[in-house]
């Protein structure tokens, strides 16, 4: 199912008291953007939300109206979601919410009460930067590509086929998604897997991109992880098999400072799992295709590394 919440939050900016049409908007879509906000923003409930409300709110959106007023953005995301669906033969139910976020991520994926979700904030996706809401200007003809990364998500750990161990972790979480007490529980072997073979996913359902654009890299910063592969992958080979929030952290999100991630005597590029992980996740997405491999255990996709690299498999 599409959720369209664009036009809601466009209204709550012309409401005569924004904040308090915003906290309404809240409470009507509660299960999603409650757990949209503790997976990528800061708990609702915590002191800081006032502030994010209050500079999202006030940001400018003409950017994010034009957008709008020009794009048919349910039709653009139901396509997208089509192409993800093939690519992967998707058989579990789940829900794409077009929303305006509020600075965090330009996607990400959800479970709630077992049942799956994409979200995608729009405001990322205008082709126009925007330093006040920190869109980051892609176009929306890259949709698709980061709709398929964060179904491959989906598929991962609600697929009746799935033999992830993260499947397990979020069945036993009562079906729910918290990245951040997964990081607790599930290796880091894991976590490099599930946003490698996203990467694999997107770039199956929208080929010909540059390299870059599937990790969300610039030129610059691809070029550099595949000058560090070897030390990459030296450097998470201990920690593997650990679980940890700051293992995730280290290796999968952006605004650690130098000395966070420093290891080894050198300091990993910001998200380099992405391209570690992606890289883990090669020889099983080449012998199997992308969506044998995204419902595969971390074990399968280490004996395929054997296959292809006899004795040099990434993590051996």
């Amino acid at each position: 199912m599409i959720i369209n919440l664009v036009p809601e939050f466009l209204a709550i900016r012309a409401a005569h008291d924004p904040v308090a049409a915003y906290h309404q908007y809240l409470d009507k879509h509660r299960p999603i953007l409650g757990a949209y906000w503790h997976n990528y923003v800061v708990d609702l409930d915590s002191p800081p939300a006032a502030e994010v409300i209050r500079a999202a709110l006030a940001a400018g959106r003409l950017d994010l109206e034009r957008l709008v007023a020009d794009t048919d953005l349910e039709r653009l995301a139901a396509d997208a979601l089509d192409r993800a669906a093939a690519v992967l033969e998707l058989d579990t139910a789940l829900d794409l919410v077009l929303m305006v976020g509020v600075g965090a991520a330009n996607a990400g994926e959800l479970v709630i009460n077992g049942h799956g979700a994409v979200v995608v904030a729009i405001e990322h996706f205008t082709g126009q930067a925007n330093p006040e809401t920190l869109g980051l200007g892609l176009s929306p003809s890259l949709l698709p590509l980061w709709i398929a990364h964060e179904v491959a998500h989906v598929v991962r750990y609600c697929s009746p086929h799935s033999r992830a161990d993260i499947r397990r972790l979020v069945a036993e979480a009562g079906g729910t998604y918290d990245c951040w007490a997964l990081a607790g529980r599930a290796s880091l072997r894991e976590l490099l897997l599930n946003e490698g073979v996203a990467v694999h996913a997107s770039r199956a359902a929208l080929p010909d991109q540059a390299d870059e654009t599937y990790f969300g890299f610039t030129r610059r910063q691809y070029r550099r992880m595949r000058e560090m592969e070897a030390f990459l992958v030296r450097a998470a080979h201990g920690d593997l098999e650990r679980p940890g929030l700051g293992l995730r952290l280290r290796w999968l999100t952006g605004g650690l400072t130098p000395s966070a991630r420093l290891i080894q005597g050198r300091v990993l590029p910001e998200r380099a799992g992405y391209y570690v992980g992606a890289r883990m996740a090669e020889a099983l997405v080449a012998e199997r295709g992308v969506a044998a491999a995204v419902r595969s255990s971390a074990a399968e996709f280490h004996a395929a590394d054997e296959r292809a690299l006899p004795g040099q498999a990434i993590g051996a």
